[in-house]
């Protein structure tokens, strides 16, 4: 173990006290052994790895921070399927392994670089590799569950190096079984992308997936469907990120945060209804189709086919916010925690804050936002010895 620091200094927020001990393995071998160590020892424990998303309280931690700090790309395969995709050209894949502790979007610059598409729109987004699937990290278009394959796992229940496929994780909009109760560590991510070298050759350049956020396109200056160079997809990406504060910035104390605190709420069709008709939705499924209804059915006489199941919508949380009063800056008075000037969804520290400032703030925000509208919206960092 080594000397513990302020969790603040470990942190994109910048809040926290010290943990009462430390470890660093560098590897993963030292990973998996010092993981070991610490969890016979029968005391709290703490994963910790870009500390993008993690908001400490002021006290700190009463236990051991297992900082992720391993690094390593690794191609496990590069083959063509023999097949081709009448979007994407031929449907060559390329699969790598990728140590938990590599920063994310070191990550994906590495895939840019090399014309390997599927992860492009999800630059900029800070924070470690091994914790993008806690969250199934993403962003314009792009989620991380669309180019995973598996996860390498030290199990807290057997004690042992599990692999867990795609479909064991209980992937969905910001969550995964690890964030609902699988205790462990993620030692590597196994990938799958799209490997444009072979469509390079003939059209000149390496391009992303087809576009399916509109914002990005918009950005573009092309439709949704259309594929645009990787380098240009990811300048947009980050060119957007950075206009919201969401890019970290050591000169722009509108970074200092956890990037969006709140999630986008999930609520039924049957409650956005009673939301003003100008606040933005997106159904979660496609409409039904157009179809004729038999007059007994119209009638009340048995369940019309289609209907019986609740469909869902996701809603604007920055909406939400803004909507309910609580504008860019804002700020609690004499407190050190504001709204970004840039972004509704993101809570930051304008330098010097206390963890309990941004619960506060945290807290005045749910608070209004229920009080208006009756949504009461989920905090999306980890928050570690704080409560809203």
């Amino acid at each position: 173990m080594i000397e513990p620091v302020a969790l603040s200094t470990l942190t994109t927020f910048r809040v926290g006290g010290p943990p009462a001990a430390r470890v660093v393995p560098v590897t993963e071998q030292d990973l998996i052994d010092e993981t070991l160590v610490v969890w016979g020892m029968d005391e709290n424990w703490l994963l910790l790895g870009g500390g993008s998303n993690t908001v400490v309280a002021d006290e700190g931690f009463d236990g051991i921070v297992i900082q992720v700090v391993t690094r390593g790309i690794e191609v496990l395969d590069s083959k063509a399927t023999g097949e081709a995709d009448a979007v994407t050209g031929p449907t060559d894949r390329v699969r790598l392994r990728v140590q938990a502790g590599e920063p994310w979007d070191d990550l994906v610059a590495y895939t840019v670089d090399h014309g390997w598409a599927g992860i492009e729109a999800l630059s900029g987004i800070p924070g470690s590799c091994g914790a993008a699937p806690v969250q199934n990290i993403g962003a314009y278009g792009q989620e991380l569950s669309d180019s995973l394959v598996a996860i390498d796992f030290l199990s807290y229940e057997t004690g042992e190096v599990e692999r867990l496929e795609r479909a064991d994780l209980g992937l969905g909009y910001r969550t995964s079984a690890l964030k609902q109760g699988l205790r462990g560590v993620v030692l590597a991510i196994e990938l799958e992308l799209h490997d444009t070298a072979a469509e390079a050759s003939v059209l000149g350049s390496t391009l992303g997936q087809p576009l399916k956020y509109g914002q990005l396109a918009g950005a573009l200056g092309v439709q949704l469907g259309d594929r645009v160079p990787l380098s240009i997809v990811r300048a947009t990406v980050l060119g957007l990120r950075a206009g919201k504060g969401m890019v970290l910035d050591a000169d722009d104390p509108d970074t200092y945060s956890a990037g969006s605190f709140f999630t986008n709420p999930i609520v039924t069709e049957a409650f956005a209804r009673s939301l003003p008709t100008d606040a933005p939705r997106w159904p979660l499924e496609p409409e039904p189709a157009d179809r004729v209804i038999p007059l007994e059915e119209y009638m009340g006489v048995g369940p019309i086919p289609g209907e019986e199941s609740v469909r869902l919508v996701k809603l604007s949380a920055a909406w939400l916010i803004e909507h309910a009063g609580v504008g860019r800056s804002f700020r609690l008075p004499g407190s050190k925690a504001a709204v970004s000037s840039k972004h509704t969804l993101a809570l930051t520290n304008t330098g010097g804050a206390t963890a309990e400032e941004v619960a506060e703030l945290a807290r005045y925000v749910l608070g209004r936002v229920q009080a208006e509208f009756g949504v009461n919206l989920q905090p999306e960092p980890v928050l570690v010895g704080l409560t809203l």
